[in-house]
Parts: C-alpha cells; sequence; structure tokens
C-alpha cells in the first residue's frame, strides 16, 4: 500500500477508526503535553527564565531576603551573586589593611546557616535540625578537609575555598562549636549558587511527584483533615448538588420535552437565568443557608441544573416521533406514552447527557468550596497557592482531572452494559450486561412460565363440567 493510502486510513470522513489505532491516539494525547512539560523542564537550552536558588545569602543594606528554594530571573541572579563577591572583597580588604571591624558573633552564627540546605539536601541533616549550630560547625568542618563532599548542589570552587578560608579562621578559635568562641570579625559568605529553573508556577514532574506522595502519606497536625478526608469531602459536596440537579432539573426537563405548555412556562426564565453566573450568588447562599456545606452544595446545584433541564429537554424532543405515534394508535394514553415510551426511548441518550452534565459539575468544585468556610481540595489548593508552594497545588489539579476522566470513562463503558441496544457496546460490556441480566432474565422466565401455567388452569377449570 502506498504511502498516502496509508493515510488515508487515518483520517476516514465520518467513519470510526479501528480500535487499536483509536486507543493508540488517546495514549498520545495524554503523552504529547508530558512530553512538552518535560521538555521545557529537564532540556536546560529550553525556556528555563528562572534561577532556583540552592545556596543564598543576605547582603547588607537590602532587606529582601531570599532562601533556598526561592526563585529569582536569571537577569537578576548574576548581579545578586556580584553583590555578595563585593561584600566578600570587602571583607578581604579590610583584612589586608588590618582595620577589620567587628562584625559581631550573631551575624557570624547566621552566617554559618548558609550551608544548611546543602546539609539537609545530602541528607547530612534532617530538615528539622536547619539551626543545630553544633552539627552544622561540624559540616563546616568536614567540608573544609574533604571528609564531606557535597554532590547535588556541587560547591563551586568559589565558595569551596570560602570554606576553608572560613574554617581556618573558626578551627582556630575552637574545633567545636561553642558561641562565646566565635570571632568578632565578619566571615566571608558563600556566594549565592542556583540553577535553571522553570517558574514557580511550573514545577518540574517530579518535584510534583515528591510532593503529591509526601502530602498523601505525611502525617497531619491534630485536628486537620487528611488529604484522603479532604477529598471525600470534595467528592460529597460535587455528588450532593449533581444529585439534587437531577432530582429537579430530569422531570423539569421530560416535561419541557414532552408538552409545550411547559416548555413555554419554564424554558424562558430557565434560559435567562443560565446565563447568570452562579458565584454571584454566594454571599446569598451563606445567608441563606449558613456556613457549612449547604451553600457548597447549593452553588453546584445552580451552576448545573438549568442546563440540564434544557439538555434533557432537547433529548425528548429528538425522540423518534413515530414511537409516540404508534402508541397513540394503539390507544395509549399520556401517563402511559409518557412512561412507557419518552422514558424508555431516551434513556440511553439521557445517560450519555447525565455523563456529559456530572463533568460541567465538576468545574463548580472550586468555587464552590471557596465561600463561607473553605474546606476540601479547595482549601488545600489556596492555601498552597498563597505561599506560591505550587509543587503541592499540581497534585490536587491532577488528582481532580484524573477523578473526573476515570468517572467518565467508566460511564461510557457502563453505557454498553446498561444500553446494550444502543449498538455501542463492546465485547466486553456485552457479556457484563448478560452476566447482569441473567438472573433478571431467568426470573423473568420462571415469572412468564408460572403466570401461564395458572392461567391453562384457571381456562382448564372453567371447561370442566360442573358435574364431572
Amino acid at each position: 500500500m502506498t504511502r498516502p493510502g496509508i493515510l488515508r486510513n487515518w483520517f476516514l470522513i465520518r467513519r470510526d477508526l479501528p480500535h487499536g489505532r483509536r486507543l493508540l491516539l488517546s495514549i498520545i494525547s495524554f503523552l504529547l503535553p508530558l512530553a512538552v512539560w518535560t521538555l521545557v523542564s529537564y532540556v536546560p537550552w529550553i525556556w528555563h527564565p528562572d534561577m532556583k536558588i540552592r545556596i543564598s545569602a543576605e547582603r547588607e543594606g537590602v532587606t529582601t531576603v531570599f532562601t533556598s528554594g526561592d526563585h529569582v530571573s536569571r537577569e537578576f541572579f548574576p548581579e545578586f551573586a556580584d553583590a555578595v563577591r563585593q561584600e566578600n572583597q570587602a571583607v578581604l580588604a579590610a583584612r589586608a589593611s588590618g582595620t577589620v571591624e567587628s562584625g559581631g558573633k550573631r551575624k557570624n552564627q547566621k552566617l554559618l546557616r548558609q550551608i544548611a540546605p546543602v546539609a539537609i539536601d545530602h541528607g547530612w541533616l534532617p530538615y528539622t535540625e536547619a539551626q543545630n549550630d553544633p552539627e552544622l560547625y561540624k559540616i563546616w568542618r568536614d567540608l573544609a578537609s574533604g571528609t564531606k563532599v557535597a554532590t547535588d548542589p556541587a560547591l563551586s570552587p568559589e565558595n569551596l575555598e570560602i570554606v576553608r578560608q572560613n574554617w581556618a579562621t573558626l578551627g582556630a578559635r575552637s574545633p567545636e562549636f561553642a558561641y562565646r568562641e566565635l570571632p568578632d570579625e565578619p566571615l566571608l559568605k558563600l556566594v549565592p549558587q542556583g540553577d535553571p529553573a522553570n517558574p514557580v508556577y511550573l514545577p518540574a514532574p517530579h518535584e510534583v511527584l515528591k510532593a503529591g506522595y509526601r502530602d498523601f502519606t505525611a502525617e497531619v497536625p491534630e485536628g486537620e483533615p487528611t488529604m484522603g478526608q479532604r477529598y471525600a469531602h470534595s467528592l460529597r459536596v460535587i455528588l450532593a448538588g449533581f444529585l439534587w440537579s437531577c432530582l429537579i432539573g430530569i422531570p423539569l426537563g421530560i416535561l419541557c420535552g414532552v408538552f409545550d405548555f411547559f416548555s413555554k412556562l419554564f424554558e424562558p426564565f430557565v434560559d435567562f437565568f443560565r446565563y447568570m453566573p452562579a458565584p454571584t450568588f454566594s454571599t446569598l447562599l451563606v445567608a441563606v443557608l449558613l456556613a457549612g456545606d449547604a451553600p457548597k452544595v447549593a452553588l453546584v446545584f445552580i451552576g448545573t441544573v438549568f442546563q440540564m433541564i434544557l439538555v434533557v429537554s432537547k433529548t425528548t424532543k429528538l425522540l423518534d416521533p413515530s414511537l409516540l405515534e404508534a402508541a397513540q394508535t394503539l390507544g395509549a394514553k399520556p401517563r402511559q406514552m409518557i412512561t412507557r415510551v419518552v422514558i424508555p426511548g431516551i434513556l440511553p441518550n439521557l445517560y450519555n447527557d447525565l455523563r456529559i452534565l456530572l463533568g460541567w459539575a465538576w468545574t463548580w468544585l472550586v468555587i464552590a468550596e471557596l465561600i463561607g468556610v473553605k474546606s476540601g481540595l479547595t482549601e488545600f489548593i489556596e492555601t498552597q497557592g498563597r505561599f506560591r508552594n505550587f509543587d503541592r497545588v499540581f497534585p490536587i489539579i491532577i488528582l481532580i482531572g484524573v477523578t473526573g476522566f476515570v468517572t467518565d470513562q467508566v460511564l461510557s463503558w457502563l453505557h454498553g452494559v446498561f444500553f446494550p441496544w444502543a449498538g455501542k457496546s463492546g465485547k466486553l460490556s456485552r457479556a457484563v450486561a448478560d452476566a447482569v441480566m441473567w438472573p433478571v432474565r431467568t426470573v423473568a422466565a420462571g415469572a412468564r412460565e408460572r403466570i401461564a401455567a395458572d392461567e391453562a388452569d384457571r381456562e382448564l377449570r372453567r371447561n370442566r363440567p360442573a358435574n364431572s
């Protein structure tokens, strides 16, 4: 087959691709954005407009303080490092001239803690011991002597020389940490080091994975909900709001689709109301329903019920008119036409409508959980976003997306189980449908046989002579 022929097999107008090709394209649709994310995160010459600080330093006369993990622009970072170098040169010049001013023990104690991020990254010191001065003092000694070697981040030759010079001053006074033995003259500051990085709002994939694992497995302070409890709360809000939408929206939608009276009575106002942003009712909902889950559920309800009424009404109106005409010909009453013709006829399409509307309900989750008392996954997103911990925000965003996608795919597959006559069921879904319906069919067949036997017995008794 020629290459153009192969390409044509992938671009068929109004025809479904084979299952294997559909699956391949579905996988690629997820791999493409992941590949772009990976490229901009790990390939140094692609984007990386920021520098992530690995070793920081405080500057004299500057109130802005950067710490390890902060992001600064690549244009500013050299200025930051040069400012620290100039301060070190001033200290060295003062030493050479014999006019060293006292920097104070307190400043030198803070300067010793510059090495804490390096020690934590290498596992030499736990995160909670970042101000353990005796241990930090030993790490300065080990780095200066070569007993310990920093690899990630690796100390630059410039900083390694500063470590040796500082330790020469410190070690001459005391081999162990003692605050009173710290020198009064200023020590040299480590020159800031950093790595090219994405902006803080786009963390690398491995950072997102690490933060997500840590948040879902770490113990939380007493009184704080776990991530699992937050997730369960968000699910309850979505499902409760969507359930109320179904209870109100489906009956009204069917009535509007069947009777023009209800269509003209309800649809104009519903069509008008659906353009009002649901969040504008948040303060009113809190005032009426108080601070709890009720206003959150109500917001999801308001955000979905009006669309549901119109969508269900449209689906009902698309029912094949010949089915209604046949039912009328056979003498069906309006109630019978709704319960035995309309509802069974629209069920497959109604199921798909509800599946799509459930995805619509998920889009209201973040706004709903922000009204009143913040709660659920959204409270965590809002809190971490405020502190720019976006590596902890992304796992929650991905979790919400995965939940919605998996739910949609499962419901889509169950369509073939519940409605095998709709022609969209695969072999597996048909097999599951047969397995699920087998007990029902067996009971129904047994009931029909029993009814037929009872009917035959009654007929036999009626035809039997009275004197026999």
